[in-house]
Order: C-alpha cells, then structure tokens, then sequence
C-alpha cells in the first residue's frame, strides 16, 4: 500500500511506489495532492482539517473516514486503521520537525505495521527483531534508538554487540555497510535509515520477516 501525506514530497517517488504499492490511501491534506495529480485513493483517513473543500469536492464520500480525536496524528490514524503487506509512506518526512519526530514515534507505536518512511533522500524504518539485508558495501547504514535498546549486528563497519543505545546516551548514524548484513535487537525500538535507492532490498526484506 502507498500512503501519501500532506508534507512536501517528490511526486515521481510516489509514482514510483504505486508501480510497487498500487493502493493508494491518503492521509487528510494528502488527498489534495492525490486530486493534484488525477488520482482517486482508496481511503482519505484523518481529523480533515487540512484538506481543502476543492479536493473534497473531487473525492469519492464514502471513501472519506473522518477521525475526530486529538491525540494521535493523522499518520497514526492510519496506521492503526489499514491492514497491508507493507507501507510505502510518502509526505511524513519532509517539512515540519515535529512532524517528522511525531511520524518516528508512530513507527514505535505500531510496530505490528511494516511501514517504511520515505524521505526525498532517506528512507527510515523500524528493525525487527531480527533483520538481514544485503547491500554494497559502503552504503551508509544508520540506526536510532527510541529507547533503550540493545543488540547485536555482523556486516557493519562499527558493530552494536555489547552497546547500550538511547536517544540520551548513544545512538548509531553514519554506520556503514561492510559485507552482508544482520542486525538483532531486545526490542522493537530502533529505527534503520538508508538511502532511498534502496527500497525494493528493504521492502523485500521487511516483508520475509514477518
């Protein structure tokens, strides 16, 4: 499934991720760009303050889910109202800070979701428990822990084994790939950021794990 949100985004990656991901739900502001561009989603999930009366105009009502309550964002409205293989999700990275940290903290809310956060140069996602990938070697592999967390990795230039990591005390960016690699974790709270070439890897990998 592909999920598009109302933050700035390069609308040929989205095209890219419905040839992948070819149901297309969006998050309130999102529909507009959907509208924008000729598209009719499946599903307009959100509290519908940000999307316009024009757009509105051109969707389909019974696809339009108003959520009304305050306390999670749209991105977490829909995350715990689809039900899909995988997430390609577009529009949540981009502008805002508090957008972006608010969209991470969804990815550790909901793990029971594969949902890849896609940025216009990054993609972000959170590690299973156990997770392996194979990619070139040198490819930036960065990791962020959302709480403390430890684990244990083969095939990265600086290994986690026998680090302690957390937002206060220590984190993983600017790690690099050095052969085929595996990573374990006690617990689902680190997140994997990569170049966003790397997608289909990642997609195919996320998906194998489940």
């Amino acid at each position: 499934m592909t999920l598009l949100g109302g933050a700035s985004t390069h609308f040929s990656h989205v095209n890219q991720s419905l040839k992948k991901a070819p149901i297309l739900v969006c998050a309130d502001g999102g529909a507009d760009l959907a509208v924008e561009y000729g598209l009719q989603p499946e599903a307009v999930i959100g509290d519908l303050d940000s999307l316009s009366d024009a757009a509105r105009h051109k969707l389909d009502p019974s696809r339009v889910h108003h959520i009304a309550e305050q306390d999670s964002t749209d991105f977490e409205k829909c995350l715990r109202s689809v039900s899909a293989p995988a997430i390609l999700a577009h529009g949540f990275s981009g502008g805002r800070l508090d957008h972006q940290l608010a969209a991470c903290t969804a990815l550790v809310r909901h793990p029971e979701q594969r949902c890849i956060l896609m940025g216009e140069e990054d993609l972000c996602f959170l590690a299973p428990l156990t997770f392996e990938i194979d990619l070139p070697v040198g490819t930036r592999f960065s990791l962020y822990p959302m709480g403390e967390v430890s684990g244990t990795s083969t095939g990265l230039l600086y290994p986690i084994d026998g680090l302690v990591m957390s937002p206060s005390t220590r984190g993983g960016t600017s790690n690099e790939v050095t052969g085929p690699v595996s990573v374990s974790v006690a617990a689902r709270l680190l997140l994997v950021l990569l170049p966003i070439e790397h997608v289909d890897a990642v997609l195919d990998r996320l998906v194998a794990a489940s």
